[in-house]
């Protein structure tokens, strides 16, 4: 099967890919035949509890909290531009991964208005936990897995109502990622009320469903997407560095073939439901 696009890649420009290379993933992307990819870099103005990036990140941590550094988006788009003239039979995509973005609404338009961005992810990374925010694998030592998977999935439409700014909405199975080995195992039917109140209302708010590669999307899920109304899926490998890119899509294609999405005409764009 031929690769879809890969639509979720970071490179040395954003803060937390610091093996990232623009130039060697476009390289790597024509190697692979990739017909086309897209830089979505993170873009955090929510401050979080490090955790242990205190240790990795120790200039963006004060007193436990993590602040990210803002994009830099004149720098990444004269990257991008010079990537495009370099690898002229690769379609590049420009792109943010925005975490919160329904938190954020002046800062972000604020940003957008520096350039034309192809692809924007909507990204749940933090829940409010007191008076601060945390990522799930931060919150999990101190509170039952079930109970802030569930809180993950009940402010999905709240983002989906919050912001009209993102297209794709990424790793809808992100706490996931993280999931305590001390918690009973992670069954999409555990939580299928709340899962699919999730995935209705992003379907009912015209977002594409990622299929994020670092972690499989449980078959299960993808099939209650389209129950639930979801006519896109998009596809992304999350890749840090060139080496990682384009892992999985080949599973993850076949996943989403299976469930009856295909190509656009346009390589890159989301996965369509098909009708017959």
């Amino acid at each position: 099967m031929e690769l879809p696009g890969d639509g979720h890649v970071h490179s040395e420009y954003s803060w937390d890919a610091d093996q990232g290379a623009m130039d060697l993933t476009c390289a790597r992307a024509v190697e692979l035949g990739l017909p086309s990819i897209a830089f979505t870099e993170h873009v955090d103005y929510t401050p979080f509890r490090a955790g242990f990036l205190d240790d990795k990140f120790p200039d963006l941590v004060t007193d436990g909290i993590l602040h990210a550094t803002e994009l830099d988006a004149q720098g990444y788009l004269e990257s991008v531009d010079k990537c495009r003239a370099k690898y002229p039979d690769l379609r590049i995509l420009t792109g943010m991964e925005i975490g919160q973005p329904h938190l954020h609404d002046a800062e972000l338009k604020k940003l957008l208005a520096q350039g034309t961005f192809d692809r924007l992810l909507g990204s749940l990374h933090c829940l409010l936990d007191g008076t601060e925010y945390a990522e799930p694998w931060e919150l999990f030592p101190h509170r039952p897995a079930d109970e802030v998977f569930r809180e993950y999935l009940l402010e999905i439409p709240r983002m989906v109502a919050g912001s009209d700014l993102f297209e794709v909405f990424a790793h809808i199975d992100y706490p996931i990622r993280s999931w305590p080995d001390t918690a009973t195992p992670f069954a999409p039917e555990d939580f299928e009320d709340e899962l699919r109140h999730a995935l209705r209302a992003l379907a009912d708010g015209d977002r594409a469903l990622e299929i994020n590669t670092r972690l499989p999307l449980h078959p299960t899920i993808l099939g209650w997407w389209r129950e639930e109304g979801g006519q896109r899926v998009a596809f992304g490998s999350d890749a840090h560095l060139p080496e990682a890119l384009a892992a999985g899509l080949a599973s993850a294609a076949t996943l989403a073939g299976s469930n009856g999405f295909r190509p656009d005409k346009v390589p890159g764009d989301p996965w369509l439901l098909s009708r017959s």
